[in-house]
């Protein structure tokens, strides 16, 4: 395990530790109006006394340019230094948004993450990508930069639903599919709920460590993470636009690992057998995403926005075989309709 990646118990006092050096001028904590009432209590002992809250609304909705003004905005106002610290109390959104604002204000402030949702716990808060939603497209805007540490305490997931703490489970089963064949056939009999999340949550980020430290910047298996994601950013920014149907980023996904698993068979890379077992444990543990049939090619068609793209062509990750993705698989507009009329068609 990387050592800027601290989970556990002894995640916020080191965090204190880090936020006390003389090199640090000022620390800035950004919340939603979530986490300032769940979490930040939880953490406020770690912080100096003359920490400067920025609190921005909660949901993907916020996730924007609008929102990454407000950052700006506070830091400017309060004469923030190249020597400042933003601290990101929250999940993916704020982890997400905090890290692209502080790597734009004056060319770059240091941050750290402090990922209050599974969601964020395993997946984005680690491996140094930031950004912003655009005109309707997930993470159209964004840069690569790393944080200058991680602290995960699973104790902020007792302030989640358990819809939220299943919407990051969806990550947990991507990386089982794309690269531990073992772990998925061990929980898929075991089912989502656990008393301790502290070994998933350490096995899923050194995993995806693994996988960003040979690739960084996403020219190559890095891609391996994007499974389910194709189609799952397709169907989530579309569902977005339609006030009332809007779906959390892990059932989207959640519904991307089918599709994409039987696009997988029809390339002849996964078994039927094999896609049943995935299909049985995504559908144990979340419900169907709802969408009409005639919807489906323009749900398909905001694939042409993926950043895995070349030109004309979307690039989708599949799996060849449980346990084992594949990068850089051409697929149509007209094949992610067809995968998402399969996806309608089955009983969950």
């Amino acid at each position: 395990m990387d050592n800027s990646v601290i989970i556990g118990p002894n995640a916020l006092p080191a965090l204190a530790e880090l936020l006390y050096r003389p090199a640090v001028s000022r620390v800035f904590v950004l919340v939603d109006s979530h986490t300032v009432r769940a979490c930040l209590p939880l953490l406020e002992s770690h912080l100096p006394a003359n920490y400067c809250l920025i609190e921005i609304p909660a949901g993907e909705e916020y996730k924007s340019l609008a929102s990454c003004e407000v950052v700006w905005n506070h830091l400017t106002e309060q004469r923030a230094d190249r020597h400042a610290v933003l601290v990101n109390l929250g999940g993916g959104v704020v982890t997400d948004l905090g890290g692209f604002a502080a790597a734009l204000y004056k060319r770059g402030i240091r941050f750290v993450q402090v990922p209050t949702t599974l969601l964020a716990q395993v997946d984005a808060s680690v491996g140094g990508k930031t950004g912003i939603d655009f005109q309707g497209y997930k993470n159209q805007l964004g840069v690569f930069q790393a944080p200058a540490a991680v602290f995960i305490d699973p104790k902020f997931l007792q302030t989640l639903d358990p819809r939220q703490v299943k919407s990051g489970y969806a990550e947990v089963i991507k990386h089982w599919l794309i690269a531990d064949a073992d772990a998925f056939n061990t929980n898929r009999r075991l089912g989502w709920l656990t008393d301790d999340w502290t070994p998933i949550i350490s096995e899923s980020v050194a995993l995806k460590q693994r996988i960003v430290a040979d690739d960084p910047l996403e020219a190559g298996p890095r891609k391996l993470l994007n499974f389910g994601h194709t189609v799952g950013h397709a169907l989530e920014s579309y569902l977005l636009l339609q006030p009332g149907r809007e779906a959390l980023h892990g059932e989207a996904v959640a519904a991307g690992l089918v599709c994409e698993s039987w696009l997988s068979v029809q390339r002849g890379l996964l078994s039927t057998d094999e896609l049943d077992k995935i299909e049985t444990f995504v559908f144990s543990v979340f419900d169907k995403l709802s969408f009409v049939l005639i919807e489906t090619t323009a749900i398909a068609e905001f694939a042409l926005q993926d950043k895995k793209n070349a030109g004309a062509t979307i690039n989708c990750t599949l799996l060849e075989g449980i346990g084992h993705g594949v990068y850089d698989q051409p697929v149509t507009v007209a094949e992610i309709a067809e995968s998402l009329r399969y996806y309608h068609r089955l009983q969950a």
